[in-house]
C-alpha cells in the first residue's frame, strides 16, 4: 500500500471513531477514546502534511505570473524543503511501536573484566547516568550500591522515572570498556577494563505473573565494602525465581520490606526483559533493522581517558570530550543512536 492510500485510511478512521464516539455506550467509549487518542497527533501531522502540499502546489501554480513570481518563488522553495521533512515524520509515526518505549527503566551496572580498576568505572559511570537523568528531569533512585573496598561498585541498580525513559537508555546495554591509568598503577600503564550495563523496561504488574510458590526468598545482614555489618538485623533480601534462576538481592534499605518491593521490581523487570527478548528472538537477528543486539556481552563503547575520547562502535561516533561525557552529557551519542535506529527501522520498512 502507498503512503497516500495509508494516509486516507488513516483520516477515514479517526473520522469514523468520531462518529461512533456520538453514539458510543459507556463500555465502548473509554476504548474508542483511546484509539482516537492515539491516532490523533498522527491525524494533525498528516493535516499538516496535505496542506502543505496544496500550498506547494499554488505557490508553483504562480510562478509563471511575472508580479508573483518572486513571492511564489520563496514559497515554493521553503515548502520544497519542508515536505519532506513532514514526510519522514509521518513515516517514523507509522512505524510499529515500541510500547516500552514511553515507560521507566531500571538501570544495572555490574564490573566484568580488570578488577578494581573495572569497580572503579562502574561507580564513575552509574554516577554518570544518574547526572544524566537529572539534566532530563527524570527521577533516579538507587536500589542497590554495593560498594566496593576501594570506592567502587561491586553492583548497583537504579530506578529512573519518567516519560520516554527507556526509548532514550535503552541502547546503553552492552560492554562498556575503559582504558587509562589505573590511580593503583606505579608504572604509568594504562589498562583496559569492561563493565557490563542493562538497561530494563519497567514492568508493571499485569506485565509479568509471578507465582509466589515459585519464589525462594532468603534474608540476611547487609554488608558495606570489606564484609562489614552495615546493621545488626537481617533487612538484606535474595529473591530467588526458581523457574527461570534469576536471582536479585537488595540491602540498600534498612527495612526488610521495602528491600523485599525494590527486590520485585527489578525481577520483574527481568522476567518482563527476558519475555520481549524472547518475542522478539526473529526481529532481533536481522541485524540490519537495529543499531545492537541488547546482547549484555556486545562490546558497545570505549573510553579513552589518555586521549580523551569516547567512541561508539556501533555507528562509528567519535568524541573527543570524554570529561563532559563523564559529567553526564550523553545527549550527541544517544541522539545519534536513535537517529541511526531511525533510519535503519525506516530503510527495513522500505524493503
Amino acid at each position: 500500500m502507498s503512503l497516500p492510500q495509508k494516509l486516507d485510511r488513516l483520516l477515514m478512521r479517526a473520522e469514523e471513531l468520531r462518529h461512533q464516539l456520538e453514539t458510543a455506550d459507556g463500555s465502548q467509549f473509554g476504548t474508542l477514546s483511546r484509539e482516537l487518542a492515539e491516532l490523533d497527533p498522527l491525524v494533525e501531522k498528516v493535516q499538516e502534511f496535505r496542506a502543505a502540499e496544496r500550498a506547494r502546489d499554488e505557490a508553483e501554480a504562480m510562478l509563471g505570473d511575472p508580479e508573483l513570481k518572486e513571492l511564489a518563488e520563496a514559497e515554493y522553495l521553503d515548502l520544497k524543503e519542508k515536505l519532506p521533512k513532514l514526510e519522514r515524520e509521518i513515516r517514523l509515526m507509522l512505524l510499529p511501536r515500541d510500547i516500552a518505549d514511553e515507560r521507566s527503566a531500571i538501570l544495572e551496572i555490574r564490573p566484568a573484566a580488570g578488577g578494581d580498576e573495572a569497580a572503579l568505572f562502574a561507580a564513575e559511570l552509574f554516577g554518570a547516568y544518574q547526572r544524566y537523568a537529572q539534566r532530563q528531569g527524570w527521577r533516579f533512585e538507587v536500589l542497590d550500591y554495593d560498594e566496593s573496598d576501594l570506592g567502587g561498585v561491586k553492583g548497583a541498580t537504579a530506578s529512573i522515572e519518567g516519560k520516554g525513559v527507556f526509548a532514550k537508555l535503552k541502547f546503553e546495554s552492552g560492554v562498556h570498556r575503559v582504558q587509562r591509568v589505573p590511580a593503583t598503577e606505579n608504572q604509568g600503564r594504562i589498562h583496559t577494563s569492561t563493565v557490563t550495563v542493562a538497561v530494563l523496561p519497567e514492568a508493571e504488574e499485569v506485565d509479568v505473573q509471578i507465582d509466589e510458590k515459585d519464589l525462594r526468598i532468603d534474608v540476611f545482614r547487609a554488608s558495606g565494602a570489606g564484609g562489614q555489618h552495615v546493621n545488626k538485623t537481617e533487612s538484606a533480601v535474595r529473591i530467588t525465581h526458581i523457574p527461570s534462576g534469576i536471582v536479585v538481592a537488595m540491602q540498600e534499605e534498612k527495612s526488610q520490606h521495602k528491600n523485599r518491593a525494590k527486590a520485585m521490581k527489578v525481577l520483574r523487570a527481568r522476567l518482563f526483559d527476558a519475555a520481549r527478548a524472547e518475542a522478539h528472538g526473529a526481529r532481533a537477528a536481522d541485524r540490519k533493522s537495529q543499531v545492537g543486539t541488547g546482547d549484555r556481552s556486545e562490546r558497545i563503547r570505549t573510553y579513552n581517558f589518555p586521549q580523551g575520547r569516547v567512541t561508539d562502535h556501533r555507528i562509528g561516533l567519535t568524541l573527543h570530550k570524554i570529561d563532559r561525557v563523564m559529567l553526564g552529557e550523553f545527549d550527541e551519542i544517544i541522539d545519534a543512536l536513535v537517529a541511526e535506529d531511525e533510519a535503519a527501522r525506516l530503510a527495513a520498512e522500505a524493503d
